[in-house]
């Protein structure tokens, strides 16, 4: 019987789906890997310039650039493509133009025969995942959003900087829209298995100056300051993507901060939010309920009500 390589097709070969497909064949999660563009010049050269790197790498992943017909034997598409950033949008700025985006290339991807893994990258990432689910029909485990990943990312690292521990060594997360009304649920938010705030009370002095509020605003904020000096985010996104696959690929069942459907889950049903899911083989396996306090339950509830009420304005 002959062993199956893992196919993923990138739809955008900008900044991020470059990077995407770069972070894939170093990790080796996937035998081929296929880059898409509205621009075929652009995803041709950056296909080429993919395929010397990994000869440099001795990798046997094989890269080419191609049409929406290259999904019907794939395993994931990747969709990033995405309308330009300008200056001092917000990701909802950026809605009607990325659903439009979507609702040309979905339906042509589904037409290839397509029935994979959909991960979304492309922002508003919430309200893209759940139009992306309603395009293209495919069971909502198997369409999934990098929602809050990449915030989770950043809220380790700013916790671990200012506790000056590994990563690693933090246990925490974002919950919620991937935008402004996201939320930390620091009621959770251990280091070292040492709740946070028995941490700061502690530590008084050393770590009187630690803001939660402060804090989770600058979380949010640091992807446009990083935007407004590169142009865009590149490295994280692309690393929180490839975690998504590589859980799946793996069947790891690991816990990733995703944008999945919620049918229930802390009394949300009917949308598409960041939250703690444990990914496998078959994409979302189910969503991890945690206790969270009245007022951060109320948060993630209203910060899913935002996501519904962007969804709705595409009706």
């Amino acid at each position: 019987m002959a062993v199956k390589r893992v196919k993923t097709v990138i739809c955008g070969a900008g900044n991020v789906g470059s990077a995407i497909a770069y972070g894939l064949a170093l990790e080796q999660l996937c035998g081929d890997i296929v880059l898409t563009d509205i621009n075929k010049e652009k995803a041709w050269a950056e296909a080429e310039d993919l395929k010397h790197a990994l000869s440099a790498e001795h990798s046997s992943v094989r890269v080419k650039s191609g049409g929406y017909d290259e999904c019907a034997d794939a395993d994931f598409v990747i969709l990033t493509a995405a309308p330009p950033y300008q200056k001092g949008q917000t990701r909802p700025d950026m809605l009607e133009k990325a659903a439009k985006i979507a609702e040309n290339i979905v339906p042509q991807i589904m037409a290839s025969g397509f029935d994979g893994f959909f991960i979304v990258v492309t922002n508003p990432v919430d309200v893209i995942t759940m139009l992306v689910q309603k395009l293209s029909g495919l069971p909502y485990g198997r369409v999934i959003g990098t929602g809050t990943a990449i915030d989770t990312a950043r809220l380790k690292i700013y916790i671990s900087e200012k506790l000056h521990v590994d990563p690693v060594s933090v246990n925490a997360f974002c919950m919620g829209e991937h935008g402004d009304s996201q939320l930390v649920p620091w009621s959770l938010v251990s280091v070292g298995n040492k709740p946070l705030d028995e941490i700061i009370r502690d530590n008084p002095e050393r770590l009187k100056d630690f803001d939660h509020a402060r804090a989770a605003e600058d979380i949010k904020e640091v992807a446009f300051d990083i935007v407004t000096r590169k142009g865009s985010t590149t490295f994280g996104i692309s690393a929180a993507a490839c975690s998504i696959i590589s859980a799946i690929v793996h069947d790891s069942r690991t816990v990733i901060p995703v944008s999945a459907y919620l049918n229930g889950e802390y009394g949300i049903s009917g949308i598409y939010a960041g939250v703690p899911a444990v990914i496998g083989i078959d994409g979302v396996k189910e969503l991890v309920e945690y206790r969270l306090s009245p007022e951060e339950l109320a948060a993630f509830r209203r910060s899913a009500e935002i996501i519904r009420e962007y969804y709705n304005t595409l009706r």
